[in-house]
């Protein structure tokens, strides 16, 4: 079993959950997307994050979706435990982790508004889990209307063993990239391992200033791998490069609202997924939204012959 700690670093990829056309989990769209993932060369998977549509299931089908996952790779698995309350949290983080993944992630409730709120809710949520489970804190601001300042995280940090990365989403957020890495030259908190999200949009920058790597979902995964690989490698213009070339399929993709509607569109005209349906309530695209990506689609394939097309 792979560690999760606080030098974790590479591409932990937010898997979609795959649904057939009724809504029911389709197991075999997900055995091919666990082994599509581990031919791109990801470090490790995100099950049930906010692109897993956790909230539209239950909590058998999270456990059985974990579950399936892990039978299938060995590579390391966060899963996403967010939940109302901690009696929620600590009964899937218990069924998860008896199972076999790695860690968890928590985001804070869209309730909490000052710093101490915040703390507190991580000290609970840590105690909630147990010392020993290592865990993610989920900082996205633009989603769950909580905003963490460096300080506050840091103060989760030194009072939260388990504590051990940040998926960091704050936008903008490059300057957060750097407090942290300075307070923990200083000597304020210990490191953390800090990967990025927001669909990969900004993560050329995002790596430069210390981050190790990403945890978001972009359809084509390969092109994270390549940006945090040539950018660990010091070859600044090669991931720049690479990230160019897909940056408009990117930004389409990151649209909200329509974002996991557009990902599962592209893995099933990869041949990943065997239908891009979301369970509802989900965002549908418009036959002129599918035309434009399929236009985006072409022009990338020509730049980048890794994304072939079957559907």
């Amino acid at each position: 079993m792979a560690p999760l700690d606080r030098d974790t670093h590479g591409v932990f990829a937010i898997a979609p959950t795959p649904f057939d056309e009724e809504g029911a989990i389709d197991f075999d769209s997900l055995s091919r997307l666990v082994d599509f993932y581990g031919g791109s060369g990801v470090t490790g998977l995100t099950l049930l994050g906010q692109m897993g549509e956790a909230p539209k299931l239950s909590h058998e089908e999270s456990v059985r979706i974990v579950q399936h996952v892990l039978k299938r790779t060995d590579l390391p698995i966060i899963v996403g435990v967010s939940a109302p309350g901690y009696a929620a949290m600590r009964t899937l983080t218990v069924d998860v982790m008896s199972a076999g993944a790695h860690g968890v992630m928590i985001a804070p409730p869209n309730t909490l508004r000052t710093d101490d709120q915040i703390v507190s809710y991580y000290e609970g949520a840590a105690g909630a889990i147990g010392a020993d489970v290592p865990f993610v804190i989920q900082d996205y601001p633009l989603s769950f209307s909580v905003v963490m300042s460096p300080a506050v995280i840091a103060r989760i940090a030194n009072t939260a063993p388990g504590c051990v990365m940040l998926k960091h989403e704050d936008w903008p957020g490059l300057e957060k990239i750097s407090a942290l890495r300075r307070l923990e030259a200083d000597g304020a908190m210990p490191r953390l391992s800090i990967l990025c999200g927001n669909g990969g949009l900004f993560l050329d920058f995002e790596t430069e200033r210390g981050a190790d790597g990403a945890m978001t979902g972009y359809c084509v995964p390969e092109l994270l791998v390549d940006v945090v690989r040539h950018t660990a490698a010091g070859d600044r213009d090669a991931a720049h490069d690479v990230f160019d070339a897909h940056l408009p399929l990117l930004r389409y993709e990151q649209q909200p609202g329509i974002g996991l509607a557009v990902r599962k569109y592209v893995m099933k005209r990869r041949g990943i997924l065997t239908s891009d349906t979301q369970r509802e309530p989900g965002a549908v695209l418009s036959a002129r939204a599918r035309s434009e990506v399929d236009y985006l689609l072409s022009r990338l394939t020509r730049k980048d012959d890794r994304v072939a097309l079957t559907a």
